[in-house]
């Protein structure tokens, strides 16, 4: 099982131009925003999709809401991205669906035995998306909700996602981020070469104040990563405990890492 990291621009027919979307029978609107995102392969505001669509705001809105409600589409700081229902149909049911089949049964052993929140992410494109999560049930929690993304630069998620990309997928990522040959790629290169020596990545308050980290690789039977397998916590708690978090998470994803090997 490999991780999922393709270009979206690749899996959808081009987005109708204005002229060609006032011919847009209504029932099929909402087809043709989802189109438009899954063509471009990246975040677009409602001006962008506005544009591309044709569509006026009103419309536009109606049906980003039924889209949203639907899990199809996920809204991040005004800007509209495929949700988990899409990011399912795009990787498949052999890696979405058996993935969270084969992970689920330990990220809930985690959470009970950490009592902390456990969360399933896999790299589409240059983000790092959520496919599924089991909540702490203590009252102060950490969570990173299904359906939301990162991108693949800060936090343990998004940094063992990335050093355990395909080198060329990495490469092209890096060189988006930061600039091909630059000092600031270089230190993030060496970064991620730690991440990968060490079998997991840390973090704390790197995406969200006050949460801490860890994220541990899934390997599948192609021997690339298909996700990974992060613990979150809030710091104060996480801090007195660190060691024996970390250990537990790197239990758990050689647990998975197993089943994958063996399906």
């Amino acid at each position: 099982m490999a991780m999922a990291f393709f270009d979206t621009g690749r899996m959808a027919s081009p987005a109708p131009s204005v002229a060609a979307a006032a011919a847009v029978p209504a029932a099929d609107r909402v087809l043709q925003v989802l189109a438009v995102l899954a063509h471009q392969g990246r975040p677009l505001t409602a001006a962008e999709l506005i544009a591309h669509t044709g569509l006026t705001r009103s419309t536009l809105y109606r049906q980003l809401a039924r889209l949203r409600r639907w899990g199809f589409v996920i809204e991040r700081e005004g800007s509209y991205a495929p949700g988990p229902l899409s990011l399912q149909m795009a990787l498949g049911f052999d890696l979405a669906s058996e993935l969270m089949r084969q992970a689920r049964p330990t990220m809930e052993e985690l959470a009970r035995q950490s009592h902390e929140s456990v969360g399933l992410i896999v790299a589409v494109n240059d983000q790092a998306i959520c496919l599924d999560m089991v909540e702490s049930q203590q009252s102060l929690r950490c969570s990173f909700e299904k359906g939301r993304s990162v991108p693949l630069r800060a936090g343990a998620s998004a940094k063992c996602l990335l050093a355990h990309l395909p080198p060329a997928a990495r490469a092209a990522v890096l060189d988006a981020q930061y600039g091909a040959g630059t000092a600031e790629r270089a230190a993030a290169e060496a970064e991620l070469d730690a991440i990968r020596q060490a079998g997991h990545a840390l973090s704390a308050g790197e995406v969200d104040d006050g949460v801490w980290g860890c994220s541990v690789p899934l390997m599948g039977a192609s021997h690339l990563a298909a996700g990974v397998l992060t613990l979150m916590a809030p710091i104060l708690r996480a801090q007195h405990q660190a060691a024996a978090l970390v250990q537990m998470t790197v239990v758990a994803g050689a647990r998975i890492s197993r089943r994958l090997l063996l399906h």
